[in-house]
């Protein structure tokens, strides 16, 4: 919701104590993983339409299928001794900004330390992860949406010199549910290109990145507060201004399809518009009244734009 790229690594030190504001929704990834004593390994992607059976855990390894990439990261860590057969879903679009590739990272984390009966601590899953992912996408990730795929919720993140914290915040779903469209642009981005263009603009000293920064942490400072008091009619003004902030960021944060379904949905009478992840593409939610939502939708469909049904997750309820 507020603070995104502030969650990657050195960023938060450039701008003093700061947070993210993070809530889980129910577009969902999963894994299957069964064991069996051959050394064979078949594995399927179903969102990926990707099928395939390997001799052994060396030849799965060697495989250049991009559509492996996540998956051969994850069993470089775990070197699994038995062969396997795995599958795996994601309901986000690739690319979608929903913190999807995270959210099955997890899911794989999960399911591997299960078959070992290892326990893994949040934030050592969260270290694993992150790490694990900036291996796929030879960038620096950030970390908040490993915190959403794993405890749910509504959550407010502290990033400080001594480490990461969760804070869990009540809220009712409705007041998401209610209030809020997930609409898929049709262009995917990529997150790591635009994490990194602003990793290195503040490492080389840019100053207009550097304020840009500053002014997303300041907006997230207030966002975190308008959740802790429910302050809820305060969201669309905080959206809109979070969306001048991160253009200042990086221009590849908007896209042409970005502003034309902004363009479209402001028409139709929404508050705002949050564009998901990095920017670039991806998903952006659109908050509205509920009044307001049918025609929002209707136009959106026309104009060749997915609508995405979605609900908020609350912290311990089952997916």
């Amino acid at each position: 919701m507020a603070g995104g790229t502030l969650d990657c690594w050195p960023l938060h030190l450039f701008v003093g104590d700061c947070v993210t504001v993070n809530l889980a929704i129910n577009v969902m990834t999963g894994c299957e993983l069964d064991f069996h004593a051959a050394p064979n390994i078949e594995i399927e992607i179903r969102d990926l339409n990707y099928k395939k059976n390997f001799a052994d855990i060396t030849s799965l390894l060697r495989c250049p299928d991009k559509e492996l990439l996540l998956a051969q990261k994850i069993l470089e860590y775990f070197v699994p001794k038995e062969g396997f057969v795995l599958t795996t879903f994601s309901q986000s679009p690739v690319g979608g900004g929903l913190g999807g590739s995270s959210s099955l990272c997890i899911s794989l984390i999960k399911a591997f330390n299960k078959s070992n009966g290892r326990s893994m601590s949040t934030h050592e899953m969260v270290e694993l992860a992150h790490n694990l992912e900036a291996k796929v996408i030879k960038s620096p990730t950030g970390t908040q949406d490993y915190f959403s795929a794993i405890l749910r919720g509504l959550n407010i993140i502290h990033y400080k010199a001594d480490g990461i914290k969760v804070e869990p915040v009540p809220y009712i779903p409705d007041i998401f549910s209610n209030n809020m469209i997930l609409i898929y642009t049709g262009k995917s981005h990529h997150s790591g290109i635009n994490n990194w263009q602003v990793i290195k603009s503040v490492i080389d000293g840019d100053e207009r990145t550097i304020s840009a920064l500053k002014e997303i942490a300041q907006i997230s400072a207030e966002m975190a507060i308008v959740c802790r008091q429910q302050a809820w009619d305060k969201l669309p003004e905080l959206f809109r201004s979070e969306f001048d902030s991160r253009i200042k960021l990086t221009t590849s944060f908007s896209s042409p399809e970005i502003e034309k379904l902004r363009k479209i949905v402001m028409q139709e009478g929404a508050q705002a518009v949050k564009i998901c992840g990095a920017g670039g593409g991806g998903c952006v939610f659109v908050w509205a009244d509920p009044s307001r939502h049918e025609g929002i939708t209707e136009t959106c469909q026309k104009s060749g734009f997915q609508v995405i049904k979605m609900q908020p997750v609350k912290a311990n309820q089952p997916f």
